[in-house]
Parts: C-alpha cells; sequence; structure tokens
C-alpha cells in the first residue's frame, strides 16, 4: 500500500514575520519554529493579501486576490462558486479537517437570510470537516472546554483575558486564565487529539489554527514574563502622532479613532492616550504570546514524530496577518505599512531531495499556499488561482521568472460588527484601497483620495510618503501604470481560458501568472 501524503496548515492569526528568533528578533522566543525552519525552507520576504482575518483567509484558501474573490472584509460572503483548499482535497479523497476558525461568511444566495452564520463574524468554510470550532464573537466552544476542566469562569467570561493584579489595559500582570488552559493550549491539545485518531493509510489535511498572538493582549504566566523588557525593540514610528499623521488623511483619521476596549479586555480610552511604558507592556504580551504558541507548535510536531507520520506530512506554518504593535503609533491590522502584512512562512516538504535550511529572500504571498499544497498532493491547481506553486523552491531551485512585487488590498470601511465611520468629508463609497510594493517602492491607491509612495531605499521604515514631491512625479507614474497592468494580468480568469472554436470548446493558452 502506498504511503499516504498527509498535510499540516498551521495558522497563527495577526503574527508579524519579523518575529522569528531564526531571524534575528531579539523578542521572539521562537526554538520550536527556528528547528522546523532548519528541517525546511523559510520565505523571508513572505506577505499576506489583505486584513483583517476574513479576507486575508478567503485569499490563502481559495488563492486568490481580494480583487478576485472579493471577500473584502470580516462578514461579506464568499461566493460559493470559488474552490477552496478543502474542496479541492476533497475530492481527492483526503479528509480536509480544521481546528479553529476561517472567518467565512456562506454565499446568501445559497442559504436562507435568517441562517445563524449571518449573526456571526465568520464560519467555517465549505469543504471542512470541523474537528474543533474557534468560534470568534463569544468563544463558546473554547469556555465550554475551560469550565469542563473546573475552572470557575468570571461573569463576563471574556475577562479571563484581563490581567490578573490591577486594572484593565497594558499590565505586567499575567492574564487570569492559567497557561494549561489557555485558548492557545486548547488548539495544541485538539491538534494532538486529531493525530492520535488518523486512521493509517488513510490521508488528511489538518487546518490548526491559533487564536494568538491577537488580542487581547495578555499573555498567561509564565509567558507573560518570559521576555526580558530589554530584548523589546522600541515601535518604529515618527517623533510624534502629528507627524505620523501628515503622511495621510486616512492615517491622520486612524491614529484619532483607535480605542483600547479593542485590544485590551476592559479596558477604555483611546489608544493614543498610552505612554510609552504601555506600549512596552503591550508589545512584551504580544511576544509572550508567541513564546506559547511556539511551544505547543514543538508539542503538535512531537506528536506527529510520535504517531509515525513525520516522513509523509508536509507541513506549513504561517500567519494570516501581521500587527502594527505600535509601529507607526497604531496597533492592529490595517491600512498599508508592512507590519500589517509581511508574515511569517516556513515549508517542510517531508521528500527526499527536499531542501533542509534555506532562506529564500524572493518575495511570495499568500495566494501561493493553496497551488503549493496541491501541487504537493499531485492535483491539478484551479485555473481562477492567482498563486505560483512554491515547490521548485522547496527542492532547492529558483525559478527562471518570478514575481517582483506584492501586493494587497484593503477596505477602509471595515467591516464586522458594522462598518467603521470615516471622516466627513470622505464618501462612504470610497473604500477599496490597494497597495503594491517591490523592493525599491511602495505604491497605495485609493478611488478617492491622494496616493501614497514611499522610496523603501531611502525610507525603509515608511515615515516620509512622497506622492506630492515633484521629485518623484515619474516614480509616481511608473508605479501607478505597473499597478494597473497587473490589475488587468490578474483580473478574475473565470470561463476566460475557454473558447469555442470548430471543433468545440477548447482550452486557449495563456501567458503564466506570476
Amino acid at each position: 500500500m502506498p504511503r499516504a501524503r498527509n498535510v499540516l496548515l498551521i495558522i497563527a492569526d495577526q503574527w508579524r514575520g519579523d518575529s522569528l528568533s531564526v531571524l534575528g528578533h531579539p523578542a521572539a522566543l521562537t526554538p520550536d519554529l527556528d528547528a522546523l525552519a532548519g528541517e525546511g525552507v523559510l520565505f523571508r520576504n513572505h506577505f499576506g493579501q489583505s486584513a483583517p482575518c476574513g479576507p486575508a483567509r478567503a485569499s490563502m484558501l481559495t488563492g486568490q486576490y481580494v480583487m478576485n474573490h472579493r471577500v473584502v472584509a470580516n462578514g461579506v460572503p464568499l461566493d460559493a462558486r470559488h474552490p477552496n483548499l478543502a474542496t479541492e482535497v476533497r475530492r481527492a479523497g483526503m479528509d480536509p479537517a480544521l481546528v479553529g476558525y476561517t472567518t467565512t461568511t456562506p454565499d446568501p444566495r445559497l442559504v436562507p437570510h435568517a441562517d445563524p452564520r449571518f449573526a456571526e463574524i465568520g464560519d467555517v468554510m465549505d469543504g471542512f470537516r470541523t474537528f474543533a470550532h474557534f468560534d470568534e464573537v463569544d468563544f463558546r466552544t473554547y469556555m465550554g472546554w475551560v469550565a469542563s476542566r473546573g475552572f470557575a469562569l468570571p461573569e463576563d467570561p471574556q475577562d479571563i483575558w484581563r490581567p490578573l493584579e490591577g486594572p484593565a489595559g497594558p499590565s505586567a500582570a499575567p492574564s487570569r486564565i492559567p497557561a494549561a488552559l489557555s485558548d492557545t493550549a486548547w488548539s495544541g491539545t485538539h491538534g494532538i487529539e486529531f493525530l492520535r485518531t488518523t486512521r493509517p493509510g488513510r490521508p488528511w489535511l489538518l487546518h490548526l489554527g491559533f487564536f494568538r498572538p491577537h488580542p487581547p493582549f495578555a499573555a498567561p504566566a509564565p509567558y507573560h514574563d518570559m521576555v526580558p523588557e530589554a530584548r523589546i525593540p522600541a515601535p518604529l514610528r515618527a517623533a510624534t502622532r502629528a507627524a505620523e499623521a501628515a503622511q495621510h488623511p486616512m492615517l491622520a483619521h486612524w491614529l484619532g479613532a483607535q480605542m483600547q476596549a479593542s485590544y485590551f479586555q476592559g479596558a477604555t480610552g483611546p489608544v493614543s492616550a498610552l505612554s510609552d511604558r504601555a506600549v512596552m507592556l503591550t508589545r512584551r504580551a504580544y511576544y509572550g504570546l508567541i513564546a506559547e504558541i511556539d511551544h505547543w507548535v514543538g508539542e503538535v510536531l512531537a506528536e506527529l514524530r510520535r504517531s509515525g507520520q513525520w516522513d509523509d506530512t508536509l507541513i506549513v506554518f504561517t500567519s494570516d496577518h501581521g500587527e502594527q504593535l505600535g509601529d507607526h503609533h497604531l496597533l492592529s491590522k490595517l491600512g498599508w505599512f508592512d507590519q500589517s502584512y509581511h508574515l511569517p512562512l516556513i515549508i517542510r516538504d517531508p521528500s527526499s531531495g527536499a531542501t533542509r535550511g534555506r532562506v529564500v529572500d524572493a518575495f511570495t504571498e499568500a495566494v501561493d499556499l493553496m497551488p503549493t499544497i496541491l501541487d504537493w498532493l499531485g492535483l491539478d491547481v484551479p485555473a481562477c488561482c492567482d498563486g505560483v506553486s512554491l515547490r521548485p523552491w522547496l527542492a532547492g531551485g529558483t525559478p527562471a521568472t518570478w514575481r517582483d512585487a506584492v501586493h494587497f488590498e484593503y477596505d477602509l470601511r471595515g467591516g464586522w460588527p458594522q462598518p467603521s465611520r470615516l471622516p466627513a468629508d470622505i464618501s462612504p463609497d470610497v473604500g477599496p484601497m490597494a497597495a503594491m510594493r517591490t523592493a525599491r517602492w511602495k505604491y497605495v491607491h485609493f478611488t478617492g483620495l491622494e496616493p501614497v509612495l514611499y522610496d523603501l531605499a531611502a525610507d525603509p521604515g515608511e515615515l516620509r510618503n512622497v506622492a506630492a514631491d515633484p521629485a518623484y512625479r515619474g516614480l509616481r507614474a511608473e508605479a501607478a501604470s505597473r499597478m494597473l497592468s497587473w490589475r488587468m494580468a490578474h483580473a478574475e480568469v473565470g470561463l476566460t481560458r475557454l473558447v469555442a472554436s470548430p471543433a468545440g470548446l477548447t482550452q486557449r493558452t495563456l501567458p503564466a501568472r506570476h
């Protein structure tokens, strides 16, 4: 009997691409992921296609850019005609199981409008078999698990994420929930349970999701103070919020609109009121949460070895989007800065001859993951996929042609639980934002606002918007032209690869998409 070919897809939530100790980050304690990188390939310049979770995960799991799948915000339905990773591997007889969530809203043309899934931030994408669902509204599945283990939940169960001591907000204290009952432990435990219940010879794909290091920014003991304060870098930002806000009116709006309640359980007041000390404590909690995930990833990988499936399983570790973490005076994931879109990506191919310990500097994107996994499984990649298989990199090769830019989009209006309020002088119909980033520059286009342009060679920190500078008029025109050409080249293919002919319906040969 041929050996099964399995896939373990580990997806963290809100993990920045720079936050791995193997990349030299002083506050990222990630020995288990570093070891995985040593056994596989680390993609240093990997970017997601959007933020927040809904659009980001839609791109990752359909292999399509946001302009094609059109899930532009949390709560926006995913058109059922788009194939996804789960539906495609299911066709081949695999069991696509899920621990965690995909933040997917169903197609309202196929289900009644009274369907309770429309009252959630997102449900599970079609095709997955739910092994353990981490719902993102009241966390009832996870909270029930906590209560079943004898922990007395507070009146508001989510207060388990408040500091154990002192007021709500950034704190040096741990969260109230013990590490053994944390949501990260919930995900890791269910991932191990899945591996212990697989059937020999039956191939599987496990989407293993971790809620962290997503807010609330509070880590359980001992992770809360595991990272020494001296190792935590200061935020990358302009000297003042006013100087940062001067870059663009949307940035000025966000700097004044963010509220602490979105990031710290029970907190009040604006983010702009946080002191430098509070921002440092926020960053410390974030890296504590990362250290906790790394521990549980190690436990899951140890079980994969114990179960005898290590040499049959493609392992992928990544995230959906990043986190500003005080950089540019912002929290959360939004806008156009690299901190919100640059992601970790480690892939271990168990095949003989696969590369071990390679670091790839070329640009890769979240849309590449579905084609890579399908290609590794020997399955056809749907024509609608915008991504490209990364298998040549895994085998030690370097493709003759490859992209020299990455692309991401963001809806300025937001989504769940209700669209964000825009500044009074901006029409609510002005929503789309699209960015194109090369090694040399970043160009950000808006439907009704002036663009943003950075000369990354001179300003790698993205602190000076030169879009209005006459000296950059040529670069601005070049960047806008390139973005238009890219969008035209990657418009949804749909049925455009087919054409009627005297011999009947035939396949047209179109240029490769990179």
